[in-house]
């Protein structure tokens, strides 16, 4: 059985006087976390054991009970009557980043070990422990009661006293199938909130590795970009059949919004000269540029893993993108590429989680040469801009592309997202079928399977390795001229989804 776990955001309606009741208990709470962290980290050893037996050992160490009238490390320091899920929260918070601490400091201690055992010069700084605390606040059963679709109480700490403290929550409910978890309180701006893990339990999709040995499994391939088309994907079955192609539109809305942020960023910025040390400039600018980008990357997302589902796939491909660096050059044109690079990787970490609350498996393949090589045959191809020019060269960012070698004429991105998904299949394929350009055009259908994918390598990390050039991954950076249809070897019966 597998899990899917999401969350669910409130915003809380309260009593002006309880805001200062919730900062308090975040206050509270975040020294609770510093002094158990402090505990762990004179006892490292407690990090090796599981959560359960870690939580025993540090309640004898700091709790004073009948048995135990005087532990090491007293909580009572800090202060009394704290209570016991209360006290159990912030122990499993502070375990949580000692593993992440310590895990990152033994990193580093093997990879100082191994350069100076070469005589190499090492000169990473080791990693640090926590200076100051911001951990949100988990309440666990107990700590909260008579929760109902609108309204929550919650025990708080006043600065004096604990206390239960009603409030309205306002916003969606958990869907059915789903359990709700232990709430956290989050505090944005001067708003508190109210984010509750939910969880369902479904029977969890097979490996990739068995789902490629039945020719008819479906897999959606996706191709990212910073053009128009934000996401070209296609769904072809293991045996090379293309069944629907969607084109998934606005990029150009969103890279002119950030452009004339940015720029609106720029010249307060000369206005004002230096920017003080620790002082966010244009703040309201910043926030509708992140609250943008983040819209868009759930959108997209999410059409995605519809268009997945609709379909029936049960496999989702994406390119393995590594350190995407932007072009030279202005700053808000720069920091406009980079934001879009940024964008990308959120799609992805977003399709990841809502697919597989869909039973669908995610996975990522070398994006070495995908927008170079086509789709039929895997030779270089040719791309260019318009139907009625000279097909010559490889124009980086154009939206048309055809193949000297079988002719093949198609939109730039889709054939891209074919070759994403051929990769996929030969990683886990010895022999993979392969269609004859007869049985292809007889089927009007997709096309063959890669056989010298490179999918078994590690992802390049340099733009220059992947596709000479330094522009992402050969994708389109502007909005597609308009193709002409007619000269694209595109299958009639094909199911195509414009945005």
């Amino acid at each position: 059985m597998a899990k899917a776990t999401k969350t669910i955001q409130h915003t809380l309606s309260y009593q002006a006087s309880h805001a200062a009741w919730f900062a308090e208990t975040h206050a509270f709470y975040n020294r609770v976390v510093a002094f158990y962290f402090d505990v762990i980290h004179a006892h490292e050893g407690l990090i090796d054991l599981s959560n359960k037996e870690a939580l025993t050992a540090l309640e004898k160490l700091t709790h004073a009970t009948l048995d135990n009238p005087e532990p090491v490390f007293p909580l009572s320091e800090i202060a009394d009557s704290i209570p016991a899920m209360f006290r159990r929260a912030a122990i499993n918070a502070a375990l949580g980043s000692a593993r992440s601490f310590f895990a990152h400091l033994k990193k580093w201690k093997a990879k100082k070990a191994k350069a100076e055992a070469k005589g190499k010069k090492f000169a990473d700084r080791p990693p640090v422990a926590p200076r100051s605390w911001n951990t949100c606040v988990s309440f666990y059963s107990g700590m909260y009661k008579d929760r109902t679709e609108s309204r929550i109480m919650l025990k708080v700490w006043t600065g004096a006293c604990w206390a239960w403290v009603k409030a309205r929550t306002l916003g969606r409910e958990a869907q059915d199938g789903f359990e709700l978890g232990s709430p956290s309180l989050i505090r944005k701006g001067t708003t508190w909130w109210l984010h509750t893990p939910v969880e369902k339990t479904f029977t969890g999709p097979s490996k990739i590795a068995t789902q490629i040995t039945k020719t008819a499994t479906a897999i959606c391939a996706v191709d990212l970009n910073i053009g128009n088309n934000l996401a070209v994907c296609t769904l072809q079955t293991v045996e090379g059949t293309l069944l629907a192609t969607r084109f998934i539109k606005g990029g150009n809305r969103i890279d002119g919004f950030r452009k004339r942020q940015l720029g609106r960023i720029a010249r307060n910025r000369s206005r004002t000269g230096i920017i003080a040390e620790g002082e966010q400039d244009n703040k309201v600018r910043w926030k509708r540029i992140r609250h943008a980008d983040e819209a868009i990357a759930h959108r997209i997302s999410c059409r995605i893993v519809q268009f997945a589902t609709a379909h029936g796939a049960s496999v989702l491909v994406f390119e393995h993108l590594a350190n995407l660096k932007p072009e030279k050059g202005k700053y808000s044109k720069r920091g406009n590429m980079k934001r879009a690079y940024w964008m990308k990787g959120r799609i992805f970490s977003y399709a990841k989680y809502k697919a597989w609350n869909e039973g669908i498996i995610t996975s990522r393949v070398n994006p070495r040469n995908t927008s170079r090589e086509c789709a039929r045959c895997h030779a270089p191809i040719i791309r260019y801009a318009k139907a009625n020019a000279r097909a010559e060269g490889y124009t980086v960012g154009t939206p048309l592309m055809v193949c000297p070698g079988c002719g093949k004429r198609d939109n730039a991105d889709r054939n891209a997202s074919l070759v994403i998904g051929q990769r996929l299949i030969t990683r886990y394929q010895e022999k993979p079928h392969t269609l004859s350009l007869e049985k292809e055009d007889r089927k009007l259908s997709g096309p063959s399977l890669s056989q010298d994918a490179k999918s078994e390598q590690k992802p390049s990390c340099s733009l220059t390795q992947r596709h000479e050039e330094r522009c992402g991954h050969g994708t389109a950076r502007r909005e597609a001229a308009t193709m002409d249809t007619a000269s694209l070897s595109i299958a009639t019966q094909l199911r195509l989804f414009n945005e």
